[in-house]
Formats: structure tokens, C-alpha cells, sequence
């Protein structure tokens, strides 16, 4: 399946072509999600999410031998461990946390319209734009919907990859037609409990809900609108929103998920941690046995003896004593523990993560040493901020659409600059001396901006401002001083 779909216009007069007959436009839905639903894209998607939730293949690994007929059968009475270990989920979290892990500034020349967007996309949207970062890391691509809750506020909600199927309408995949949404449901037929596969199908004149059963979309809901707004009698009023309300959150911008990078890495290593303990449970089968003249008619009877009593029958034959004979196989761990090293290496480098572990930490390290850790995650992140710059284009036009909804201001022609603040690990003796350095050279808002222990420059000047009010003797008496010689305000008045 290619990873771009042509725009909705040509894939629906394609269909048409080949049905032979007029199609309708939810014959041609249903049709394209019968073949998303189980198309390579999606199942790459939800694999991507479930190996973040550690549901990793070698879970469904059983132990084989080669038959008698020089094909693989299982083997059930063997050791097999299924040990996950979840490197992919933790370098999925260190990319997420990373950009997304400390909260975005806004910088505007207009205080007053950056305070009402703080507000708007505060702390609860930074919870939810960081669950779209993970989604987005794990199927390439992840939705963020834009809603009034119940209190007539501006909320968004996340949609992962797996759940949408976008309709361009280019190939660059700027723009949307429409789209549709996947999703089970669980309903009670009587007092029996099923999964209902309900298909919710947007576009700028609202949005429907069908059933989909069988490859036919039934409806199931009648087209609703997205907004609803109290007008001044207290009715309701159905509203859309002028822009289409799914918002593309990319990781990349052929929306590459991160699983495709690193799987084969991830069970390469759960493979050799699962193979390694099943060598050392196998103990018995480390020391293969030799038998001589043995007194049992076959090896499932030799087992049980040795194993409930102990010991075994031998018998002599033509004059040659029966006895057993044993051979060692060694497990070297070392051998295991080199190989698991340059997997988890070489998972690290795919991924485009860092190591936390990494020598350049050790001891004092300098900013130079730990730049240079993060240059693989800094060129992922540049990426991943560049569509997310994108995306905010499109976030601000619903906060200004909110605002000015509920008459706290129209914003639409202000400029606001999104700044999303790494969480990089500094030195901070280094940093603070720097920053002492500089004075005098720079100014105090650049100087406080860059201190390791500020999170805020503009509340962090304004506490220095205070500070100095108060601890200044003089301050308080000159002003006061000032005042009487000039009432009205402004420069001090010239007696001469």
C-alpha cells in the first residue's frame, strides 16, 4: 500500500471506474476502509502501540525442533521464557519527554493576548499534546480534535494514528477532505456483551456515526455539528467550525513511525535474554548423557528414573559393562552479555535517542560532552518541532476562534512565537558562570532566560525587581521625596 493516498477526488472517480457502475459516496467510504483496516500502514500503527505497552512478538514464541520429516515442531516440555525487555518504550518516553516533557513558552509583543493562550493551553493541554508526542513517535502520526467540554471551554482529545483514516486533499498532506475514524464499542445485545466496530466520518459540514459490519458502513447517528453554543435565551445552537477539526500531530514528515527503525533490534534482544535463561534452565540438557547397555526400552523411561529415583538400571551385553557417559556444553555468559551490549548500542543509534549511561557523563563532565550525547535526539527533535510549528498554526486558529467566541478579545492578526523548551541535562556550575560572566554584556531578561533555575524569565524578573524595593533604604524614602516635588507624576520639577 503506498504510504501517500491520492486526494479523495481521484481515488473516488478511480473506483468508479472499475466498480463499472455509479458508486455513492459511502459505498466508496466503506470500500477504502475495508482495505485500510487490514492494510501493512495500520498494522505497522498498532504494532508501534503495542510494543510500547510491551504486547512484543516473543510473547507468542514456542520452542521447536525438526521432525521427523525435516519440518519445525513444537516442542512442549523445553523451558521458553518470553522475556520482554522494553528498550523501544523507554527511548519512546526519552523522545517524548525530551520535547515535550517541560512546559512551551509563548512569546508575544502582546502581553495580554500570550497570558489568554497560556491559559487556553496550559498544563491539562501539555498532558495531552505530550500523549499525542507518544502516539505520533508510535504510528508516525497522531490527531488532536478540538471540542467545547462541558463547561464551554476549549479542550482538545487525542486520536492515535491507528484510529484515523485521512482523505488529502494533496499529496503534500497539508490539507484534509474529510476522514474517517475507526473505533470499538462495546454493546449489549440482551444480556450479551459484543464489539462494535463504529466508524465516525468528518467533514467541514459536520460529523456522522455509522456501524461497520461486514464491509458496509450503516448509519447510525444522523450528521451532527461540532459545537454547540447557548445564545442569549439559553437555546443550544449547532455550530461547525470553519476549518476542519482533526489536527495532524507528525513525527516526521513522511509519518515514519519509530518501530520500523528499531523492531528487528528489540527482538533480537528479548530473542537472546529469553534463549539465554532457557540455556540456564536447561541444566540437565547442558550435560548430554551417554548411554551404554541401557536397561529401559526408551528415553522417556530413563528420564522419569533419573528423575524420580535418581539413579538408573545399566545391564552387560556380551561381555562389555553398560555405564553412563556424559558430555559438558558450556554456557558462556560473557559471550551473551557482548552481543546484548552492541544490540542495545545499535538500537540507541536507530533510534536516535541518547545514552543515559553514556562515559561522557561520568565524572564532571562539560557542555561540550554532553552537546555532543544529544546530537543524534537534537536532530530527531529539530524534526519532530519543525512539524509540530505546523501544527500549532492550526491550534492557534481554534484558541483565537475561542477567544474571540466568548468575548475576550479578537487576535486574530497577532504574531505569537511557540517555544518548545528542551529537557537537557547541563551543567549547571558551568551555565551559572556563564551567566555571571555576561553581565554587563547582554541584558538581564537574556541573562536570567539562559540560568539553569529559571523557568519563567519574565516572574523571575519581576521577584528581582521586588527584591530590590525591599531591601533598598533608600528606595522607598527617594520616591516618596519625589512624589511631593512633583504630585502629578512624571520628571521631578526644575525649581530653578
Amino acid at each position: 500500500m503506498p504510504l501517500f493516498k491520492k486526494p479523495i477526488e481521484q481515488e473516488f472517480f478511480s473506483l468508479r471506474l472499475r466498480a463499472g457502475r455509479p458508486m455513492t459516496e459511502l459505498e466508496f467510504y466503506a470500500r477504502e476502509l475495508t482495505d485500510w483496516e487490514t492494510s501493512p500502514e495500520r498494522c505497522e500503527m498498532i504494532d508501534g502501540d503495542r510494543y510500547y505497552t510491551g504486547d512484543h512478538d516473543i510473547l507468542k514464541r514456542q520452542r521447536t525442533a525438526i521432525g521427523p520429516d525435516g519440518k519445525l515442531i513444537v516442542i512442549e516440555n523445553l523451558p521458553s521464557n518470553r522475556i520482554v525487555d522494553n528498550q523501544y518504550a523507554k527511548h519512546v518516553d526519552q523522545k517524548a519527554n525530551y520535547l515535550l516533557g517541560q512546559p512551551i513558552s509563548f512569546s508575544c509583543e502582546n502581553d495580554d493576548y500570550a497570558a489568554e493562550v497560556k491559559k487556553v493551553l496550559g498544563m491539562r493541554f501539555m498532558r495531552t499534546l505530550k500523549s499525542a508526542g507518544v502516539e505520533c513517535l508510535n504510528a508516525g502520526i497522531s490527531w488532536l480534535y478540538p471540542y467545547y467540554n462541558k463547561n464551554g471551554e476549549l479542550a482538545f482529545r487525542v486520536f492515535p494514528g491507528y484510529e484515523i483514516m485521512p482523505f488529502w486533499a494533496d499529496a503534500a498532506h497539508t490539507e484534509l477532505d474529510s476522514a474517517l475514524r475507526l473505533y470499538p464499542v462495546e454493546v449489549y445485545y440482551g444480556t450479551e456483551k459484543k464489539i462494535v466496530k463504529k466508524v465516525d466520518l468528518f467533514t467541514l459540514e459536520g460529523v456522522t456515526t455509522y456501524i461497520f459490519e461486514n464491509g458496509v458502513l450503516t448509519p447510525d447517528t444522523e450528521k451532527q455539528a461540532y459545537v454547540k453554543v447557548k445564545d442569549s435565551k439559553g437555546n443550544e445552537q449547532p455550530l461547525n467550525w470553519e476549518r476542519f477539526p482533526l489536527i495532524p500531530i507528525k513525527y516526521n514528515p513522511k509519518e515514519v513511525p519509530l518501530i520500523r527503525r528499531g523492531r528487528s533490534l528489540q527482538d533480537a534482544i528479548n530473542l537472546l535474554q529469553s534463549d539465554f535463561v532457557n540455556n540456564m534452565e536447561e541444566d540437565v540438557r547442558n550435560t548430554v548423557l551417554v548411554l551404554k547397555n541401557y536397561d529401559g526400552q526408551d528415553l522417556g523411561e530413563f528420564r522419569r528414573n533419573l528423575t524420580t529415583y535418581g539413579a538408573i538400571k545399566v545391564r552387560t551385553v556380551e561381555g562389555t559393562d553398560g555405564g553412563v557417559d556424559s558430555l559438558e556444553i558450556s554456557v558462556n555468559s560473557e559471550n551473551y552479555k557482548t552481543v546484548l551490549e552492541l544490540l542495545k548500542k545499535a538500537l540507541i543509534e536507530n533510534l536516535r535517542s541518547y545514552d543515559a549511561k553514556d562515559d561522557r557523563l561520568s565524572g564532571t563532565p562539560n557542555q561540550m560532552n554532553i552537546q555532543s550525547m544529544y546530537c543524534d535526539i537534537d536532530l530527531d527533535a529539530n524534526a519532530m518541532e519543525t512539524e509540530l510549528q505546523a501544527s500549532f498554526e492550526e491550534i492557534l486558529w481554534f484558541v483565537n476562534t475561542y477567544l474571540a467566541n466568548t468575548g475576550k478579545g479578537s487576535y486574530e492578526s497577532e504574531d505569537i512565537t511557540v517555544i518548545f523548551n528542551r529537557d537537557i541535562l547541563i551543567n549547571e556550575s558551568e551555565a551559572i558562570d556563564n551567566c555571571s560572566k555576561s553581565v554587563g554584556i547582554i541584558s538581564d531578561e537574556t541573562i536570567v532566560a539562559m540560568h539553569p533555575w529559571v523557568d519563567d524569565p519574565a516572574a523571575e524578573l519581576e521577584r528581582l525587581e521586588k527584591q530590590k524595593e525591599e531591601t533598598d533604604p533608600y528606595r522607598a524614602a527617594f520616591e516618596q521625596a519625589r512624589a511631593l516635588r512633583n504630585p502629578e507624576g512624571g520628571d521631578p520639577v526644575n525649581e530653578e
